[in-house]
């Protein structure tokens, strides 16, 4: 069964990783003239799924290691082990942003401190994790999750106008609410998706057996299609708070993007399930998907590594001769290409890694012998 989870769920952070180029291709490339377009507004709003959908997957992923270590070594070395790697992806937001002052020099000292997604998911496995912790139960844990969630995704229009937060350091205003050009991510309402991901991973790695894990795949399903449904009728009903905006800061819009990206995953979930059928082994479906299920994973699999090295192919020296000077279909194929040489830089680390690992065996097997 595990298996099979890490498949489809590796398959969503694939999906993801090609809105993540998709999103930064088509901002840093086309040009200013085509972005007035219905298409630019469409392209663009496919590419903002990118970010909700790798923190719900790193909630679901987070979950699902916390189960696995409480197994081995009970729940207290969980917490600790998913504060400690979210702590690691913290600092790792902090050399991500080191590393691209070190490449395209120019920029001001205190951008190291800017607040993006890494820094963002950091925070929130780090509180996943407590709450995690501060239950005893697969039922307790859950709830407590989706009530964060639903915490933070409520509450994001009011802390965001609260005069209070005038009062904090400046610094933590940044994690807290936009501030220009220092907050890329703030904790309301991004860590939310978080959170709704460590509550959906509670329930996948509680459930046991195969009738179990589908109902409950099920379940999340309509759960997604209901959240769809609710953010859409509320979102044509009087606003509840006096400021608020639908694309940034509104519960609305938090509702039907989660639905979606539960929606999409239980769709890959299924499909998966159905191409593993002994009984279709050679029908339709499989012929379809085996070809890029494979690539799908692998890209997956090394998200965090494309994450690292193609912001700054996209947006650094590396890409300034067609910045903003591509029309919409000329982004659309760069899309494509670059795309195609992100694979090729995970094959290639891929396989310097396995020849790594086969000297290390042979070196090792006549020292043994």
């Amino acid at each position: 069964m595990e298996k099979r989870r890490l498949a489809y769920v590796d398959w969503a952070r694939g999906l993801a990783v090609l809105l993540m180029i998709e999103a930064h291709t088509l901002d840093a490339w086309t040009r200013l003239d085509a972005r007035g377009t219905v298409a630019f507004r469409n392209a663009t709003v496919l590419g903002g799924f990118a970010a909700p959908l790798f923190l719900w997957l790193a909630g679901v992923g987070a979950a699902l290691a916390a189960a696995r270590t409480t197994a081995r070594r009970g729940s207290r070395a969980a917490v600790e082990a998913g504060c400690r790697r979210g702590l690691q992806i913290f600092v790792l937001g902090l050399l991500f942003r080191l590393q691209a002052l070190v490449l395209t020099p120019g920029g001001a000292l205190v951008s190291l401190f800017r607040v993006d997604i890494l820094n963002v998911m950091g925070l929130a496995m780090v509180g996943a994790a407590l709450l995690w912790g501060a239950a005893r139960t697969s039922t307790g844990r859950a709830l407590l999750l989706s009530a964060a969630a639903t915490a933070f995704a409520m509450t994001t229009p009011i802390v965001r106008a609260s005069e209070a937060v005038d009062r904090l350091p400046v610094w933590v205003q940044w994690y807290i609410r936009p501030f220009g050009d220092m907050t890329t991510f703030t904790l309301f309402p991004w860590a939310a998706f978080l959170l709704a991901g460590s509550a959906t991973g509670v329930l996948v790695s509680a459930s046991g057996g195969a009738r179990t894990e589908r109902l409950v795949h099920a379940a999340l399903a309509a759960t997604g299609t209901a959240l769809i449904a609710l953010g859409f009728y509320t979102a044509s009903r009087r606003a509840l708070y006096p400021a608020a905006s639908f694309w940034t800061s509104s519960p609305t819009w938090f509702a039907i993007r989660l639905g979606i990206l539960m929606v999409v995953c239980e769709a890959l979930y299924g499909l998966e399930i159905a191409t593993i059928a002994p009984a279709r082994r050679d029908d339709i479906l499989r012929v379809f998907v085996f070809p890029w299920r494979m690539p799908l994973a692998r890209l997956g699999r090394a998200s965090l590594l494309i994450y690292w090295i193609h912001v700054e192919l996209v947006y650094g020296y590396a890409s300034w001769l067609w910045r903003h000077r591509l029309p919409l279909w000329g982004t659309a194929i760069a899309f494509v290409a670059f795309s195609a040489l992100m694979y090729a830089a995970v094959v290639l680390r891929d396989e310097v890694a396995s020849r790594r690992r086969q000297g290390t065996r042979a070196v090792a097997r006549p020292a043994t012998a």
